[in-house]
């Protein structure tokens, strides 16, 4: 099981394909709330489950599926 409090603000989210998916901006509720002034966010917050992290490594959370996959199933809300 992954520690979430190692989570650091302004962290990288890469996928597992390594892609991009956004910055860290704070845990919330269960949730990775993404900066929404990272380029792929498109100007909104973005949340992803925290049951997608597979590792934090070398100052990046990495997730448990490619990052397309992730950017379908996130939310703005």
């Amino acid at each position: 099981m992954v520690d979430i409090a190692q989570i650091q603000e302004h962290a990288d989210v890469v996928g597992s394909d390594g892609k991009h998916v956004g910055t860290v901006d704070h845990i919330d509720k269960g949730e990775i709330k993404l900066t929404k002034k990272d380029a792929a966010a498109g100007g909104l917050h973005h949340f992803i489950p925290v049951d997608f992290v597979r590792a934090i490594e070398g100052g990046k959370v990495h997730l448990d599926r490619p990052a397309d996959e992730v950017m379908r199933e996130w939310s703005t809300s």
